[in-house]
C-alpha cells in the first residue's frame, strides 16, 4: 500500500464533514432542480420568489433586503429578478418611504407560481430527508446554528 499523498487529518472522506456537506447539497440540489423542473423555475429564482412572497406580507421590501434574507449576491439577486420580472412574477414600485429605493413585489402569478412551487420543493425535502427519521429536526437545528454569521 502506497502512503497516502493528501495530508489530512481524515483517515478517509466519509469522516470529513466539509466533504459530507459538498456531497449531500450537490444531491439534494439535483433532487430540487429536479423538483422545479415543472415550473420552470431554477433554484435561486424559487428562493427569491418564496422569499419575496414571504417577505412582502410584513413590508416593502427592497432588492438587499430580499438577497439578505436569501443569503445571495446582491449582483446575482439583481440579474435573477431582471429574469422574473420578464416572465411578469416580479414588479419593482417606488418605495413608499425611501424615494431611492424600489419595492419589490411578487406580481399575482409569481404568488400562485411561488405557492405551487413551494409544495413540490417541499415534497422534495420530506422524501430526500425521509432517511432521517424524527432526526429532521436536529439536522434543521444544527444547520441553523451554522447559517448563523
Amino acid at each position: 500500500m502506497s502512503p497516502r499523498s493528501l495530508e489530512t487529518a481524515f483517515t478517509g472522506p466519509e469522516e470529513s464533514p466539509g466533504f459530507l456537506l459538498w456531497r449531500v447539497t450537490n444531491r439534494w440540489q439535483a433532487a430540487q432542480r429536479a423538483a422545479l423542473k415543472p415550473f420552470g423555475l431554477t433554484h435561486v429564482q424559487f428562493v427569491l420568489l418564496a422569499s419575496l412572497t414571504w417577505l412582502a406580507a410584513d413590508e416593502p421590501v427592497t432588492q438587499r433586503r430580499l438577497a439578505e434574507h436569501a443569503a445571495t449576491d446582491p449582483m446575482m439577486t439583481s440579474q435573477v429578478l431582471r429574469v422574473l420580472e420578464a416572465r411578469r412574477l416580479v414588479r419593482r414600485r417606488p418605495h413608499p418611504t425611501d424615494a431611492r429605493a424600489r419595492a419589490l413585489v411578487a406580481t399575482a402569478a409569481g404568488r400562485r407560481l411561488a405557492n405551487r412551487a413551494v409544495a413540490a420543493v417541499e415534497a422534495c425535502d420530506r422524501e430526500f430527508f425521509a432517511v432521517l427519521g424524527g432526526d429532521v429536526g436536529g439536522l434543521a437545528a444544527s444547520l441553523r446554528a451554522l447559517a448563523q454569521p
